[in-house]
C-alpha cells in the first residue's frame, strides 16, 4: 500500500475511505469490506455522529484476525464545539472508537464555537440563526491542547483541516510540534494550487477531502456540479480505459495528495483502489490544469446562516 511519509516519520496509506454521511448500520459491512479489499486508512469525525458504529466494526476486525490495529491508520476530528474541551473530546472520541490512540487527530473547522456538551455535535446557532461563534478561544490555544495529546500519547499525529493559507502559516508560527496534515477540499474543479504547494513546501501533507468533487452527495446537499462529468475527464478516461473517479483519484495521488474517496457501494470501494496500475503523463496532468474552476463543492454555509470562506 503506498504511504506518504508525514514530516514526524510515521507513514500515512496514501488511499483512505472516508466515513462521512454514513449510516450506522451500513457501516460494519463497509468497513470490513473495506479491509477485505485492502484499505487500511479510515477517515472519520466527532461530528460525523457515527465513531461508536466505526469501533463496533474495527473491533470486530481485530478480534476476528482480519488486521491488527498498528495497520490501520485512523483518523478523527475535533468538533467545532469542543475547542475549549481538546483533551475530554478526543477521549470521547477514543471510547466510542474503541481504540487506545489515533494515528491522526485534526482540528476540524479553524473555528471555536458555542460548546454544546463533549461529543455533541450540533450547531449551536444565535437567534439570528446563524453560527454561534465564541471570540474567546484562540486557534493557539487550541493548537496547545492538541500537542498535549501527543506528549500523552493518545494521538500519534495532529493536525488541521479547511486551514488556508495565512492560518497555516500562523500554526506553523505558533505550533511546537508542528501540524502533520492539513485535510482541505480539493478536486479538479477546485484545484488549490497555491494552498496545496505551500503546505508541500513547508512540510505539511495535504489530505484531499471530496477528492471527486462531491457527486451525488454535494448535488443533494449543496446543489453542487460534480467533475466527473467534465468532457476533458470523460476524455482521459476513455485514452486510459479507466473510469472517470479512477483518473480523478489518480490525479490526486500524482499530486502527493492523500485521498479519501467515500462509497458505500463495494464495487466503487474496489474501482476506487484500483488507481496504482496506471500513470497519467506529465501532459495529461497539465490538461487537468485547465479545468479548475475555483469551484467549492462543500459549503457549510447552509447549516451555519454564514459564509466563513467570505
Amino acid at each position: 500500500m503506498a504511504a506518504i511519509t508525514l514530516n514526524n516519520g510515521i507513514k500515512m496509506p496514501i488511499i483512505g475511505l472516508g466515513v462521512w454521511r454514513m449510516d450506522g448500520k451500513a457501516i460494519r459491512d463497509l468497513i470490513i469490506n473495506a479491509i477485505q479489499i485492502g484499505y487500511r486508512h479510515f477517515d472519520c469525525a466527532a461530528d460525523y455522529q457515527n465513531e461508536k458504529e466505526v469501533g463496533e466494526a474495527l473491533a470486530e476486525a481485530f478480534q476476528s484476525g482480519l488486521v491488527k490495529r498498528e495497520d490501520l491508520f485512523i483518523t478523527t476530528k475535533l468538533w467545532n464545539s469542543d475547542h475549549g474541551h481538546v483533551i475530554e473530546a478526543c477521549k470521547d472520541s477514543l471510547k466510542k472508537l474503541q481504540l487506545e490512540y489515533l494515528d491522526l487527530y485534526l482540528v476540524h473547522f479553524p473555528v471555536a464555537t458555542k460548546h454544546t456538551g463533549v461529543g455533541t455535535t450540533s450547531s449551536a446557532l444565535d437567534e439570528d440563526g446563524v453560527l454561534d461563534i465564541d471570540t474567546t478561544i484562540s486557534l493557539e490555544t487550541t493548537w496547545h491542547a492538541m500537542e498535549d495529546l501527543v506528549s500523552m500519547g493518545l494521538v500519534r499525529s495532529i493536525g488541521i483541516s479547511n486551514y488556508d493559507i495565512f492560518l497555516t502559516r500562523d500554526c506553523l508560527a505558533y505550533s511546537k510540534v508542528k501540524p502533520a496534515v492539513n485535510q482541505i477540499e480539493t478536486h479538479p474543479y477546485f484545484q488549490r494550487e497555491s494552498l496545496v504547494k505551500f503546505c508541500q513546501k513547508h512540510g505539511i501533507c495535504v489530505t484531499a477531502h471530496t477528492p471527486l468533487g462531491g457527486s451525488v452527495a454535494n448535488t443533494e446537499w449543496f446543489g453542487s456540479v460534480s467533475c466527473l462529468d467534465d468532457p476533458v475527464l470523460k476524455g482521459l478516461a476513455e485514452k486510459y480505459k479507466k473510469t472517470v473517479a479512477q483518473v480523478v483519484l489518480r490525479w490526486g495521488i500524482q499530486r502527493n495528495t492523500v485521498i479519501i474517496p467515500k462509497s458505500s457501494k463495494i464495487e466503487r470501494l474496489k474501482e476506487n483502489f484500483q488507481v496504482f496500475e496506471f500513470e497519467l503523463s506529465k501532459e495529461d496532468m497539465e490538461l487537468i490544469k485547465s479545468v479548475d474552476r475555483s469551484y467549492r463543492t462543500n459549503q457549510p454555509a447552509k447549516f451555519w446562516g454564514i459564509n466563513l470562506y467570505a
